[in-house]
C-alpha cells in the first residue's frame, strides 16, 4: 500500500488514496493533515479520535485535493506541534515552502551552468590555509580551518586545465550574525578561463534573472518596499562615478589609498544607500587596487582593479574579478595583507603555497565571481533575512 504525503495528493493517480501526515486541525469528522509543503482536508466516514500534532494515516476517496469517506488506518499520538517544535517552524512559520523554493533555485542555477558548458566541482571544506582577506576570519577545524571560500582550490583547477567550473559551496566565517550574515552560508562561485569581467557579468545576469523568475514568477523582486526589475542588462557604474554622484568625493581611488577608513565610511553611509534606491540591479565596477587583493589591474586603467560587485535592492549580492595570474604579485599582496592582519590584531594564517605554485605553473587569464545564494533566494522571495530561507540557521543548531 503506497502512502502519499499531503503534498502528493494533487499528483496521485486513481480515486482511492492513502495519505499519511500530521494533524493540524480537528473539527468533528473533518481533519486537516499537513506536511511541511501542503495541507489537505480529510472528511472521515466515522467518528475517530485524533488530536492536533498526531501522526496519522487515512484511506479514502480523492475528490480534487480533498479526501472524503476516509477511515483511520494508523495513529501515533504526539505532543502539540504549536509548542516550539520543528513542525511548528516548518509548517506554521512557512519554512517548508521556502525550503522547497530553495531547492528549485539550486536546480535553476545548475541548469544555467549546465547549458553554459560548465563542470560542477566539489572542493574541500577543511583547508590548511584559509586565505589572507583583511576582513574575514576563519573558523578552526581539527588539522586546519573551515573554508571561507573555495577560491584557491578552484583556481588550482583552472591552472590544471579546467576551462569552466562552478561550485555551490558551503562557506564558514567567524563573523557577527545578522539579517545578511550567518557563520555558515552557501556561496555560488564560478570561473571562466580566457575570459574577463564582461563575460562574468553576463553570467551573473543570467543566474540572477533565472532564479528570480523561478521563485517570484516574474522578472522583478519586491522587498522592503522596493520594487527592482531584473531585466537584462543591469546597470553599471564605476566606483569613481558613484562616489562623485552620491558622496561628493571627486576621486574615490585616491581616497582609498590615502584614507581607507574614510573610503569605507562613505561607501557604507552614502553610496550603498543610494544604490538601494535604484530600480535596477547595479554592478559597481573598477574598485581601487588596494581593495582587490586577488584581482588584476584593469586593462583600461591600471589605477583600478578589474573588480565588480552586484547590488540588488540595496544588498551586496556578489563580488567578481578579472583574476590576478601573476604569482609574484599575488605573493607580494598576500604578504602585505598578512602583515596588516597582524597589526590589526587579527589571526595570522600561513600563505597558501600550493595556490601560489599553481599560479607559477601558469593559470590562464580568467574571470570569476562569488555570489551569495542565500541572499539571492531571500530577495527573490521578498525576504531580507537569510535565516528564513535556510533549513537550520546558526540560532537553531
Amino acid at each position: 500500500m503506497a502512502i502519499h504525503s499531503p503534498s502528493d495528493v494533487g499528483r496521485a493517480r486513481g480515486r482511492r488514496i492513502t495519505v499519511g501526515g500530521r494533524v493540524l486541525d480537528v473539527r468533528g469528522r473533518t481533519w486537516i493533515l499537513c506536511d511541511a509543503l501542503a495541507r489537505v482536508s480529510v472528511t472521515l466516514a466515522h467518528d475517530s479520535e485524533a488530536r492536533v500534532g498526531d501522526l496519522v494515516v487515512v484511506r479514502g476517496e480523492r475528490a480534487g485535493k480533498r479526501i472524503e469517506s476516509a477511515v483511520l488506518v494508523e495513529r501515533r499520538a504526539v505532543g502539540d506541534i504549536r509548542q516550539g517544535s520543528e513542525t511548528a517552524r516548518l509548517v506554521l512559520d512557512g519554512v517548508g515552502s521556502r525550503l522547497e523554493a530553495r531547492s528549485r533555485a539550486l536546480s535553476t542555477i545548475r541548469g544555467v551552468f549546465r547549458r553554459g558548458g560548465f563542470v560542477e566541482v566539489d572542493v574541500p571544506l577543511r583547508v590548511r590555509m584559509p586565505g589572507q582577506d583583511l576582513h574575514v576570519d576563519a573558523l578552526t577545524a581539527e588539522g586546519g580551518y573551515l573554508a571561507t571560500s573555495p577560491e584557491h582550490h578552484m583556481k588550482r583547477l583552472l591552472a590544471g586545465g579546467m576551462p569552466r567550473i562552478y561550485q555551490l559551496a558551503h562557506c564558514f566565517r567567524a563573523e557577527e550574525q545578522g539579517a545578511l550574515h550567518e557563520p555558515e552560508f552557501m556561496m555560488l562561485e564560478w570561473y571562466r578561463a580566457f575570459a574577463g569581467q564582461d563575460a562574468i557579468i553576463q553570467d551573473t545576469e543570467r543566474v540572477v534573472c533565472a532564479v528570480v523568475k523561478e521563485l517570484a514568477g516574474r522578472e522583478r523582486v519586491d522587498v522592503a518596499g522596493r520594487r527592482v526589475s531584473v531585466r537584462r542588462p543591469f546597470e553599471r557604474m564605476t566606483v569613481r562615478d558613484a562616489f562623485r554622484r552620491f558622496a561628493e568625493e571627486p576621486d574615490a581611488v585616491a581616497l582609498a589609498e590615502r584614507d581607507e577608513d574614510r573610503f569605507f565610511e562613505l561607501l557604507v553611509d552614502r553610496v550603498e544607500p543610494a544604490l538601494a534606491e535604484r530600480r535596477r540591479p547595479v554592478f559597481l565596477c573598477d574598485y581601487p587596487l588596494s581593495q582587490a587583493s586577488l584581482a588584476r589591474p584593469s586593462p583600461a586603467d591600471p589605477t583600478v582593479a578589474e573588480r565588480f560587485e552586484l547590488y540588488l535592492a540595496g544588498v551586496e549580492l556578489s563580488n567578481g574579478f578579472g583574476e590576478l595570474t601573476d604569482a609574484r604579485e599575488q605573493r607580494r599582496r598576500f604578504e602585505r595583507d598578512r602583515a596588516l592582519r597582524k597589526r590589526l590584531g587579527r589571526p595570522s594564517y600561513p600563505l597558501d603555497e600550493r595556490f601560489l605554485s599553481a599560479l607559477e605553473s601558469g593559470m590562464p587569464h580568467a574571470g570569476g565571481n562569488a555570489l551569495g545564494v542565500d541572499r539571492l533566494i531571500a530577495l527573490s522571495l521578498g525576504e531580507r533575512d537569510i535565516a528564513r530561507v535556510m533549513p537550520f540557521p546558526a540560532a537553531l543548531l
